[in-house]
């Protein structure tokens, strides 16, 4: 026993000594690790938006005489905001950029032109880098260009993207722009029962149940089209928390006809795409592909700070439900609307938004339907349009309980609705009311809700970030 400890003891001080003859040892004090100055920069288009307290929920009598909702004094913590709703040019960005991608990937795999492999990034060893060998998906280089002059390109291209009509001509065939990412569970993740046990470093798998398997989402495209597929697993690793989720991301551009029957919107069918409305908020988006964005956007901005040697930044997200009314309130503790006051008008009788007045008089503001983004005063915080024009999704889950549930600091009710959930369960909080509702819905504490896979012509969204460092830092 008396060699046993000598050895221990002899281990530790060779280990000991080792930690402190490295390069940041600091003669054997706990100095931590080095690291590059971090200086966090103002997103594009973004609002700094503080921690701040408020009282959450309706400020008045509701108009709908619902007597179950409640007020609630929450606290939220600091984060950057879309100072307007995405706009259709905005989200155009993400249409084109996925249509690139699709491009090179489709280019590489069926190894059209001379040149394909150049579309993929190759290691240091001259290997194609893969991100999923098994299905040949390479990570692409963006910077290689497309040489449409290439006859074998052009004509694959076309096939692929397009198709050709004796009444309309060349058609995009939006079906083809399917935007697949994996996202992390953390609410399953964080779940007691699936907690890592410290001691032996493992998943918990004693007394368990079929209850507590992970539910989690996959999708693949089929010979028709998208599957999506609802998959339960027993614990076994961190992956398991991860579902792939793949969406078709074009925005319905049919649903302003689909939506008001006997009434002549067909114009509106090129909303999205006709230049002449790439400043008014994309419409027609549902709460998955709003998700979707999300992702990409984030991926958009972390690569490139990646590329230039920078710290990534935290996900761009759809607001908590909290956070979009604190923004809306623009620091005024008790507004009933984003500007502050009572009233839909400002003192001259112009109005302050966008949105149904009277019994219907649309024109009366001066817009029928949306308006350009920014086309009213904004908040005191400098946010556009948190009243009217669009509806605006959030993250949160709409249930009936509200308040009474949540915490009071950083308050949200998320959840990840799987394929196989009942639609009830598919309810996503909207806030804002729109151009197409009353003055009643405008104001910041109420609340409605919309299901995650629908699309309107009447909602929106803008994005969020969470904040790293204080605003007075940089």
């Amino acid at each position: 026993m008396k060699n046993f400890l000598n050895s221990l003891a002899i281990v530790a001080s060779i280990t000991l000594a080792a930690s402190c003859s490295g390069p940041n040892g600091g003669g054997g004090e706990l100095t931590g690790v080095e690291t590059t100055p971090y200086n966090e920069m103002i997103p594009l288009g973004m609002n700094y938006i503080p921690s701040g307290s408020f009282t959450m929920g309706p400020n008045d009598q509701s108009a709908f005489f619902v007597t179950s909702k409640q007020n609630k004094q929450v606290n939220v913590e600091k984060f950057w905001m879309d100072e307007t709703e995405i706009t259709n040019s905005e989200y155009r960005q993400f249409v084109y950029w996925l249509k690139d991608h699709l491009t090179r990937l489709a280019i590489y795999q069926n190894q059209i032109g001379m040149e394909s492999d150049e579309f993929a990034i190759m290691d240091k060893e001259g290997n194609i880098d893969f991100i999923d060998e098994e299905n040949n998906i390479p990570h692409l280089d963006y910077e290689q260009e497309i040489d449409l002059k290439d006859i074998d390109i052009k004509e694959f291209l076309d096939t692929l993207f397009y198709l050709y009509s004796p009444y309309e001509g060349k058609v995009l065939r939006a079906e083809k722009l399917n935007y697949t990412y994996v996202e992390l569970d953390r609410v399953q993740a964080a779940k007691k029962i699936n907690q890592m046990d410290p001691v032996t470093a493992r998943y918990k798998t004693k007394g368990r149940t079929e209850r507590d398997l992970i539910r989690k989402d996959t999708a693949y495209m089929g010979a028709e089209g998208i599957v999506r597929e609802t998959k339960y697993v027993q614990l076994k690793n961190r992956n398991d928390f991860f579902t792939t989720r793949t969406i078709n991301i074009y925005p319905d551009t049919l649903c302003w006809m689909r939506n008001y029957t006997y009434s002549f919107n067909e114009p509106y069918t090129l909303y999205f795409s006709h230049p002449g409305y790439s400043e008014y908020p994309v419409v027609g988006v549902s709460w998955e592909q709003a998700k979707a964005f999300c992702n990409w956007r984030t991926k958009l901005k972390n690569n490139h700070l990646a590329s230039v040697g920078q710290a990534g930044v935290h996900s761009y997200r759809l607001p908590t439900e909290a956070e979009w009314e604190y923004a809306a309130r623009g620091g005024k503790q008790a507004a009933m609307y984003p500007w502050g006051g009572p009233y839909v008008r400002r003192t001259d009788g112009c109005f302050l938004a966008n949105f149904k007045p009277g019994k219907g008089d649309y024109i009366k503001d001066g817009h029928i339907t949306p308006a350009a983004v920014g086309s009213f005063p904004a908040n005191d915080w400098g946010l556009f349009d948190m009243a009217g024009n669009v509806s605006e999704w959030t993250e949160s889950a709409y249930i009936s309980s509200g308040l009474a549930v949540v915490n009071d600091l950083n308050p949200s009710y998320t959840y990840d609705a799987k394929n196989d959930d009942p639609k009830e369960m598919k309810r996503k909080v909207i806030k804002g009311g729109s151009w197409k509702d009353v003055s009643a819905f405008l104001q910041c504490g109420m609340q409605t809700y919309e299901y995650q896979d629908a699309t309107q012509p009447f909602i929106g969204f803008r994005c969020v970030r969470t904040v790293i460092q204080d605003f007075s830092t940089n």
